[in-house]
């Protein structure tokens, strides 16, 4: 379940941005969680395996208080998470429920759950900033989930901003928000991401010093030979 910590290393120092358009050049568009935002700034990059968990709307006699102490909760479902996972949360783009608070914040930050990304929002904020659990979400609201969602499961396929995400796969999150690398594309991205990230280091120091951008961004043949030149001299 848990990543290698190299290929954890590697994609540290690759931004959302980059794995976007590593996985286009692959063929897959739709790998942006909408309505991941950080729910404060200066979040670092995080990079771990996704663990899932979904909601579905809700329904009287299955969104109650009592609900919380079921064998499938939200309660039981954080005691399964293993250290390093990124909890990923199917809100269904509900705004009006927060699906966790600052308790179960807390509980996930002493798992050593990496961090929390939802297209949904949390409750107690102040408590949830409190606790050094990363968020991102679309915001917050006062009321509990079940004033708005029933609880599902965990560790199953989920929708999550309109992406389809697995219990497998990989999600990065920065300042961009959340993008998910499907396990069979992990290895890939791992290879040429961060030389991607190296190369449009590299055109930005060119545009720094004021070159044009046609024929450099994306490079031609001419600049990609300056650009081997750089990196054997660096």
């Amino acid at each position: 379940m848990s990543l290698d910590p190299k290929i954890v290393a590697a994609l540290a120092g690759v931004s959302t941005a980059t794995v976007t358009t590593v996985l286009l050049k692959k063929g897959l568009r739709n790998v942006w969680m909408r309505g991941t935002r950080p729910l404060q700034a200066g979040q670092p990059r995080l990079v771990g395996r996704a663990f899932t968990l979904r909601f579905v709307p809700a329904r009287e006699d299955l969104a109650t208080p009592e609900s919380w102490s079921s064998p499938k909760s939200t309660r039981a479902a954080i005691e399964a998470m293993p250290p390093g996972v990124i909890a990923v949360v199917d809100a269904m783009g509900v705004t009006d429920a927060g699906i966790f608070g600052d308790i179960l914040c807390a509980r996930m930050a002493k798992r050593g759950v990496a961090g929390l990304v939802t297209d949904g929002v949390v409750r107690d904020v102040a408590g949830v900033l409190g606790t050094g659990l990363p968020v991102w979400c679309q915001g917050v609201a006062a009321p509990p989930s079940v004033a708005g969602l029933t609880f599902v499961h965990w560790q199953e396929p989920i929708g999550c901003g309109g992406v389809a995400v697995f219990p497998d796969d990989v999600v990065v999150v920065d300042d961009d928000g959340a993008v998910l690398i499907p396990a069979a594309f992990l290895d890939h991205v791992v290879e040429t991401a961060p030389e991607q990230e190296r190369l449009e280091g590299w055109i930005m120091q060119e545009v720094d010093k004021g070159a044009a951008l046609p024929g450099l961004y994306p490079p031609n043949d001419a600049n990609k030979a300056r650009y081997a030149a750089a990196k054997r001299g660096s």
